[in-house]
């Protein structure tokens, strides 16, 4: 057996054993409890090492009965009417530290028996906060394995979004980059996607379905190819968008021109293969929110109608399980019930989360990321900006570069994060009505035990990007 093997189970106590690319798990309490090891040399090693980490977490986790598992046959329940609407799936960003705030998610869901919840990333995220898709996953079932859950893990790539600009410059390069990411995500356990071409709306065209064309054509291109790469025996969930958050609210000819548009290139393209299971619609939120000179967030009204109204149409005439909510962290909490009471199937939160980290680490390893900050991103702050304002809008930034120094936090640093965050969990999970629903993912999600390939992990990283202009 290699050496870096050797020391890699060395890591877990030998709790695992490796037989060329079978993973065993030969002592699951001394697993659960040194698995954080395996984690953190998957975030922080430079070499093959970190591949080989995160195939083995994946490879033990599905021993474990941890598996990643797509929601599509939960969603399509509900647009049959055959699962109730008293829930809507909190889907959540997990920017800095994901394995310690999934931990605390897994945490909050265990002493409510949830299970429809998801962790997602978006496009833009796997740059600035240094986690390709494989990294994020691990960091996932790590955290279930840690804390003893067992059963489907939904997650999910958000925002897999084309950017218009790059689509004007070079579209077949633009929508090869979206396809290459779809691919490495599957490979990783994403077995949830969100499909965004809504960057090429057009508002100023004459009729609404001129508008929605180049989204709907190249949103079923995508999902066409989707199917194609998906794992066998798994139906990948696959959600659409017919307009970019934080322009105006959507409408319903806006919904029925995509979703007939996209019903017809689905039936040229991929004929019998399933297609949306959501869609993404505009209520006036916007992402990140918009932040006051004081450090204060500006305060939005949602028009929850349009999520209710959407839903059922959505429901009702296109078998969906409803309409996806972004751009929530920045809604005040008390309203958070009314995603559940207006039908809508989804919600997604990143901003707060992050928020809530730069809150509670040190004061002085905050100074140290601020000051990273001002000359980093010196670039993005405007004249007229606050310090409140230019931190916010770039903290995002640091993430990345400081990860290895936030693994590196004392003990009790990582504890009170870790407590802030399943507090904010346990709130969230109430009011969106996620208690009891392991009961509908057992009963609706068809088990799959997709096993990793080797060859997906230990290879040569991937290069960043550019992705500056695209949505979180």
């Amino acid at each position: 057996m290699p050496n870096q093997i050797q020391e890699l189970l060395d890591l877990v106590d030998n709790s695992l054993s490796v037989d060329g690319t079978t993973v065993k798990v030969l002592n699951a309490e001394k697993f659960r409890k040194n698995i954080g090891k395996l984690v953190e040399r998957s975030a922080l090693a430079a070499d093959s090492s970190a591949g080989w980490a995160r195939y083995l977490i994946r490879a033990a986790a599905l021993e474990l009965g941890v598996y990643p598992a797509s929601i599509h046959e939960l969603y399509m329940a509900r647009g049959r009417g055959e699962a109730p609407i008293t829930f809507c799936t909190p889907a959540f960003n997990l920017r800095a530290l994901s394995h310690h705030a999934a931990r605390a998610m897994f945490r909050a869901a265990n002493k409510i028996n949830a299970g429809a919840f998801i962790f997602e990333i978006a496009r833009s995220e796997i740059g600035y906060t240094g986690q390709r898709p494989a990294e994020y996953a691990a960091n996932i079932l790590a955290a279930a394995v840690a804390e003893g859950f067992a059963g489907p893990v939904f997650i999910q790539g958000d925002h897999f979004q084309v950017s218009a600009k790059k689509y004007g410059a070079d579209a077949a390069g633009e929508l090869k980059a979206v396809r290459d990411l779809s691919v490495e995500a599957i490979a990783a356990g994403f077995f949830n996607i969100d499909v965004d071409t809504s960057t090429l709306v057009d508002i100023d065209l004459p009729t609404i379905d001129a508008q929605q064309i180049l989204n709907y054509q190249l949103s079923a291109q995508l999902s066409a190819f989707i199917r194609e790469n998906e794992p066998k025996g798994v139906t990948i969930s696959i959600g659409g968008e017919i307009g970019e958050v934080g322009t105006n609210n959507s409408t319903e000819p806006e919904l029925r021109a995509y979703m007939d548009g996209y019903n017809v290139e689905m039936k040229k393209l991929a004929p019998g293969k399933a297609g949306l299971s959501k869609i993404s619609v505009l209520t006036g939120t916007s992402h990140g929110g918009t932040v006051l000179a004081d450090g204060s967030i500006a305060k939005v009204t949602i028009a929850f109608d349009v999520l209710r109204d959407l839903s059922r149409v959505s429901r009702k005439d296109y078998g969906m399980g409803g309409t996806v909510q972004h751009g929530a962290s920045t809604v005040s909490e008390e309203n958070f019930n009314q995603f559940v009471q207006h039908e809508a199937i989804e919600v997604h939160l990143a901003t707060n989360f992050l928020t809530m980290f730069f809150d509670n680490i040190p004061a002085d390893f905050k100074k140290e990321m601020y000051a990273w900050l001002d000359v980093n991103s010196a670039g993005d702050r405007k004249p007229n900006m606050t310090d409140e304002q230019f931190y916010y809008k770039t903290r995002k930034n640091a993430v990345g570069p400081f990860k290895a120094k936030s693994y590196a936090l004392p003990e009790d640093a990582h504890a009170k994060l870790g407590a802030a965050w399943e507090a904010q969990f346990d709130k969230l999970f109430n009011l969106l009505g996620v208690k009891d629903t392991k009961q509908f993912t057992e009963q609706f999600i068809t088990p799959v035990k997709v096993a990793p390939v080797l060859a997906d992990y230990v290879k040569e990283a991937v290069a960043a990007e550019d992705v500056s202009d695209l949505a979180d």
